[in-house]
């Protein structure tokens, strides 16, 4: 038998990642690198220290630059070539599991709207 105390975890939940509302996020002007690119996106958990954080991000066509935090992420719709300075070029789209690792920099061609699930470590 289990002796964990659930009292400060979050509730189980479930949600529509297609569905859920998302709020406009900033993107630093520095990191586009061509078109006009939008940022939004919805937390829906974090830790109480901050270290974990839970949700779903979307990103509209363009090129972006990135330096990324340890994170597990699920492409829900939509596609993009993820290029990794010095490692991999990653194709992903629609059921497609990434891992990025903190500190990698990135540049991301986003071909059609991306939405993803995440969860990212620091």
């Amino acid at each position: 038998m289990s002796t964990s105390d659930h009292s400060a975890a979050p509730a189980s939940f479930s949600v529509s990642v297609a569905d859920v509302d998302l709020e406009p996020e900033d993107l630093d002007p520095d990191q586009i690198v061509s078109g006009d690119p939008v940022v939004t996106g919805k937390v829906l958990w974090e830790s109480p220290d901050g270290s974990q954080v839970r949700g779903i991000w979307q990103i509209t066509p363009g090129v972006v630059t990135d330096t990324e935090a340890n994170e597990l992420f699920v492409v829900v719709s939509g596609r993009a070539t993820v290029e990794v300075e010095g490692g991999e070029t990653l194709e992903v789209g629609p059921g497609s599991a990434c891992v990025l690792r903190e500190g990698d920099k990135t540049t991301w061609t986003v071909h059609e709207t991306l939405r993803k699930a995440y969860h990212i470590s620091y």
